[in-house]
């Protein structure tokens, strides 16, 4: 697949084009550009898990742009337009950032600027200075840790089951995309600010922002109040740095800022407000998200297609037939990456192959069979999600906004996130439908009236006393719950907020975050879903290897039995083949069975078929006497099938492979967990750890895969399937981990 030229499809297009933007930009360490680059989830994930800088590339030109919309709004401030016509009172112009030039000392009243805030507007001020300070010290509301010492993992009796700051690289993110905002001039900020900003995501040096109490209305106020509130140097807010140790800890903003060689900020007219009023925080936090859900779409794919050759189902499902007289555009894409993955596979049933061949059910179950019908509605929402949560990265949201070129101050919902909103509702539900899906196959595949071959919690050894997968099972079934109950709507549950004044909220904040425990629950799904895969495909690839040797061994032992009986050479090959086909239906129908009274009962099983063939045939020789040659054969088939099924068995537990029967997708993915995150095939009883052995426990394994999805490394071998080329990574990449990007 190294070479093969793909047609990737809508979305696969946007999974592989951002990955590769993603290694681009951190393995070259290329700096983003807030004030020229469009602003993408790689760009945004590059800065807020790996590090990369952000700077102003053309800072002379963001310098006068900026400039002049701080004096735009400085002229108006002294006697111009605004949202309340020519309404205007006395005040000091000292407090318009210094600017002392103009005569007129009537301040106009302009929204955040000269009157109070959301429902308190009616309220009016010459204290414009004053009035910044006033709206970042009612927004610093937030609950936060007291105890603020990085490295304590003990839980007391005080504290929550959980933390109540955001992860690092959510206000990393926030930053970057509040730089990308007021950069564009629209909002009236001198370009200190933006620099000390930048400043202190570039020295890695991140504000503790509380994790609960945006409604993403007015922008996402109370998060960005705490990252305002480290610029002014508040010492009660607190910004996480490096130790010194390779580990992290808090320190008072105004320690930080020391430390920085940089002055506090001293908020101007509408400067503290311009910081606060935006959707920077939900954007980040969605476009963290939106990276990963591209992610999970095509592991979903992948885990799909390698459940096609677990359960030794069709390709038939798949033909392009079905896309054309059904175009819709996800489904094409979701059924054309399935056949291209299963390029290659001897497991799984070619397309047109005679249905007496292949037995058990004419069609495979929903969960297989309609699998790109349900998937590809959800890539297609994918698709619009990124487009939503991209655009939001790029734009400025604040009110009230400049306009220079239109000589006006607009008035208006910028902040409102509701784009985000609806942007993490379908995301989210997208999430649960991939989870349903693949919860289905994974419950299916492990239960031994439907998994058409594979023994009861598919273990290797005697199912009576192994039951390697239960476990698992159970567990699968938590994750999807969780999983379908936050897949709800956020938005149905908005309240009335700040003195009614914000009727309607977004919650474009909450709904990321529940968006991310989505994809924790979903990452959860998929990781145990291919440690099973893994385990299925090695009990098919050893189960071919014994049943490609059976074939010899039966036969031989019908030759040596009825030899004499059957003169006609012909005769006694149509007997065998009868044999043969008994003996493998049944392996195939008594995987619930140790393999003590496993091959008896087979061997009693095609009994019937032995004595329908004696007794009919017209030519058996006088002497010869069949009931006890039927016991005979009985007697050295089972002990013939189970000496043979013991010694295949201990050669696949000491070298199990079973990439020669696997199509493209699943020899990549099983070669990644077996090799690359040497994680091995699960024999059973004796592989419980013990003192004396270094095995891990199957959670333990199943971690191991799902540490290699959260950190990246399994997206590698994960967007392959869908044509890329190898990528190799630059060492001391920050967040990298040496992985496989």
């Amino acid at each position: 697949m190294h070479n093969t030229k793909v047609d990737l499809g809508p979305h696969g297009s946007i999974a592989v084009q951002e990955w590769k933007l993603l290694w681009n930009t951190v393995t070259t360490a290329t700096p983003i550009h807030v004030d020229t680059d469009y602003l993408g989830i790689a760009q945004v994930s590059a800065v807020s898990k790996h590090g990369v800088n952000a700077t102003v590339k053309s800072k002379c030109a963001a310098i006068d742009r900026v400039n002049e919309s701080v004096d735009f709004l400085a002229q108006r401030l002294a006697g111009g337009d605004s949202l309340y016509g020519k309404d205007s009172f006395k005040g000091n112009l000292e407090d318009l950032c210094g600017i002392v030039w103009y005569t007129n000392t009537d301040l106009s009243v302009l929204l955040g600027i000269t009157t109070g805030f959301g429902g308190s507007a009616d309220l009016r001020t010459a204290k414009v200075r004053d009035l910044q300070r006033a709206l970042i010290q009612h927004q610093h509301s937030g609950i936060l840790p007291l105890e603020k010492k990085a490295g304590s993992n003990r839980l007391t009796l005080r504290e929550a089951p959980g933390v109540n700051s955001m992860p690092e690289e959510w206000v990393r993110g926030a930053i970057l995309i509040r730089c990308k905002s007021l950069v564009a001039a629209h909002s009236a900020v001198r370009f200190d600010i933006i620099e000390l900003l930048l400043s202190l995501l570039n020295n890695d040096m991140i504000p503790l922002v509380p994790l609960r109490g945006s409604i993403s209305a007015s922008g996402d106020l109370q998060p960005l109040s705490y990252i305002a509130g480290v610029l002014e140097g508040n010492p009660d807010c607190y910004v996480w740095t490096n130790d010194g140790n390779a580990g992290r800890m808090l320190i008072p903003a105004d320690v930080a800022l020391e430390q920085l060689v940089h002055k506090s900020i001293n908020f101007g007219p509408k400067e503290a407000l311009a910081v606060l009023n935006g959707t920077a925080v939900s954007t980040a936090v969605a476009a963290l998200a939106m990276q990963e859900s591209h992610h999970l779409a095509v592991f979903s794919q992948v885990l799909t297609a390698m459940g096609v050759e677990a359960m030794r189902g069709s390709m038939g499902s798949f033909n392009a037939f079905f896309d054309r007289v059904r175009p819709h555009r996800g489904q094409r894409e979701a059924a054309a990456n399935i056949r291209l993955f299963l390029t290659g596979s001897q497991l799984a049933h070619p397309e047109h192959e005679d249905e007496e061949n292949r037995g058990g059910l004419k069609q495979d179950r929903y969960a297989l069979r309609t699998s790109p019908q349900w998937i590809g509605p959800q890539l297609e929402d994918l698709a619009l999600a990124h487009e939503q949560i991209t655009i939001e990265c790029n734009s400025t949201t604040d009110n009230p906004l400049i306009d220079i070129e239109g000589d006006a101050i607009h008035h208006g919902g910028n902040f409102q996130a509701a784009s985000i909103t609806s942007a993490m509702e379908k995301t989210r539900s997208c999430l649960q439908m991939f989870g349903r899906i693949l919860f289905s196959q994974c419950t299916e595949l492990l239960n031994p009236a439907m998994n058409n071959g594979l023994p009861p919690n598919l273990a290797a050894d005697d199912p009576s006393t192994s039951y390697t997968m239960k476990g698992a099972d159970i567990n699968v079934a938590a994750y999807m719950s969780e999983l379908a109950y936050l897949a709800n709507p956020v938005s149905s549950h908005v309240q009335t907020a700040e003195n009614g004044n914000q009727a309607i909220n977004s919650l474009a904040l909450v709904s990321a975050r529940y968006t991310h425990m989505a994809i924790d629950c979903l990452s959860m799904i998929c990781a145990t879903y291919l440690y099973v895969l893994c385990q299925a495909l090695d009990i098919r690839a050893m189960d071919r290897g014994y049943s490609s040797a059976i074939g010899p061994a039966v036969n031989k032992v019908t030759a040596n039995i009825f030899e004499n009986a059957f003169r006609d050479a012909g005769t006694l090959k149509k007997l065998q083949t009868k044999l043969l086909e008994q003996v493998v239906k049944h392996f195939d129908l008594t995987t619930s069975l140790d393999a003590s009274d496993r091959f008896n009962k087979i061997a009693e099983a095609v009994q019937s078929t032995l004595t329908t063939s004696l007794y009919t045939h017209d030519h058996l020789p006088k002497d010869f006497n069949a009931l006890p040659a039927i016991k005979r054969w009985t007697d050295q088939t089972s002990a013939t099938l189970h000496d043979l099924f013991l010694q295949r068995r201990h050669v696949y537990f000491t070298t199990p492979d079973a990439t020669p029967y696997l199509g493209a997708a699943s020899s990549r993915m099983y070669s990644y967990v077996r090799r690359d995150l040497k994680v091995p095939f699960h024999k059973g009883l004796a592989d419980r750890p013990t003192k004396d052995n270094e095995l891990k426990t199957i959670g333990s394994n199943i971690s191991i895969i799902h540490e290699a999805m959260r950190s990246g490394r399994l997206y590698d071998p994960l967007l392959m399937c869908l044509g890329m080329r190898h990528i190799e990574v630059v060492p001391g990449a920050r967040g990298l981990h040496k992985a496989h990007l």
